[in-house]
């Protein structure tokens, strides 16, 4: 067998790492003429972390990011509304990773490229057309220059993101990215380490919220961290077209969304300083793509953010496509009928992520901060007279239950 994996981002390459520790030969097709480390800061999530375990990877992951001790919701003046632990302090048998997106995916090029041998990843190769024929697929490729060649395979995974050029060659009629009126201002920078140095913050109100947490230790200064932060706010009508399109390189500046955090007075972190010191601002629309009928037909089939683009909230969108990965390539190495193993791995995976996406358009378990800011948009003296633990329970817990990496011990709750 044979796969050609079009897109070498995460879940692109942890496959490719999945089938050749099964012994399943496959074929890295990556746009881009080079990688480069695109993007801020990620978390992955236990049950994602543990398929990268599974591949020996977790010393290079301790290498580039940090295990996520612990993960608090606060409101705009920095009350505490739930508090929990997470990964290996939570009960789970792997740790969260808090980490920055471009690292983690060198990391995995450069552990593909060791194993699979450096024929096996092909960069400037973007899969323009395919059609299957004689129990085969065949993949015509362009490079940058505009060259073109025809490759065959057993089986074409487009695991090529949120802008997939395969989606609509497999699907027809692609309908058009969802965006749900919110902008996301995000950058990353070196910034003196809070708490005990591995804690995630959420915060905010019914105006805008701050998502801030670390995801990497600089070589000398102890006292720091390199911080990964996220504002954002509703800035359009939910069902409006994308202001631009959604792009790991476009910039924003701090005068954009400083009205929107006017209100904020949190001990811990000066957001006008933090983002004046930040040398790039990234903007970003919140958009999606709705859930799918189908992700295969015959020999192809989609991975990650091409089957399945949900809104970043509750760490999810490079975890699933982890978890694709694991679920493809068990699929495929337990059955000699590769047309039958795509269709079972999309019976798998495909119900699993559309919940994910429906429950990231309501908020995820950040709802919990939503909920209190429409009862206490003030503050509050006691965060029990505001809301139930049982309830913020239910939205936090319940999220997590639903995605597939709840803790096997209850959740620290409210302080």
């Amino acid at each position: 067998m044979r796969v050609l994996i079009a897109g070498g981002g995460i879940g692109g390459l942890t496959l490719a790492l999945m089938l050749h520790r099964r012994g399943i030969e496959c074929l890295m097709l990556e746009a881009a003429p080079e990688i480069r480390p695109l993007g801020v800061g990620i978390n992955i999530l236990p049950h994602a972390v543990r398929e990268l375990a599974s591949l020996g990877l977790l010393p290079a992951l301790d290498e580039i990011g940090l295990r996520t001790r612990a993960l608090s919701y606060l409101n705009h003046r920095g009350q505490v509304i739930w508090t929990e632990t997470r990964g290996l302090h939570a009960g789970h048998d792997a740790p969260q990773f808090s980490i920055h997106r471009g690292r983690l995916q060198h990391m995995l090029w450069r552990a593909a490229r060791e194993r699979l041998g450096e024929e096996a990843l092909r960069p400037d190769a973007r899969v323009v057309a395919a059609t299957e024929a004689d129990d085969a697929v065949r993949v015509t490729l362009a490079s940058a220059a505009g060259a073109r060649e025809t490759i065959a395979g057993d089986a074409l995974i487009g695991a090529d993101g949120i802008h997939s050029t395969l989606r609509p060659l497999l699907l027809g009629a692609d309908p058009p990215m969802r965006w749900n009126g919110i902008q996301m201002w995000r950058g990353a920078l070196d910034w003196p380490a809070f708490g005990s140095g591995d804690e995630m913050i959420i915060a905010g109100n019914a105006t805008a919220k701050l998502v801030f947490y670390p995801i990497g230790r600089p070589a000398a200064d102890t006292s720091t961290r390199l911080t990964n932060w996220v504002v954002y706010a509703r800035t359009g009508a939910e069902g409006m077209p994308p202001p631009a399109r959604e792009s790991w390189s476009r910039r924003g500046t701090w005068e954009e969304f400083a009205p929107l955090v006017a209100g904020f007075a949190l001990p811990f972190v000066d957001i006008e300083r933090l983002a004046r010191e930040t040398r790039e601002i990234f903007l970003y629309p919140m958009c999606d793509r709705d859930p799918l009928e189908r992700w295969t037909r015959g020999r192809i089939t989609l991975l990650g953010d091409a089957a399945h683009a949900m809104y970043p909230v509750g760490s999810n969108g490079a975890s699933q496509a982890i978890l694709d990965a694991r679920c493809l390539a068990d699929r495929l190495a337990e059955s000699a009928d590769t047309p039958a193993a795509l269709a079972a791995y999309e019976a798998e995976r495909r119900p699993a992520t559309a919940a994910v996406v429906r429950s990231n358009r309501v908020g995820g378990p950040e709802r919990v901060i939503d909920l209190v800011a429409a009862r206490a948009p003030d503050g509050f003296a006691r965060i029990d007279e505001v809301a139930r633990p049982d309830e913020l329970e239910a939205i936090v817990r319940g999220y997590a239950t639903l995605a597939g990496f709840a803790a096997p011990q209850p959740a620290s709750g409210a302080p």
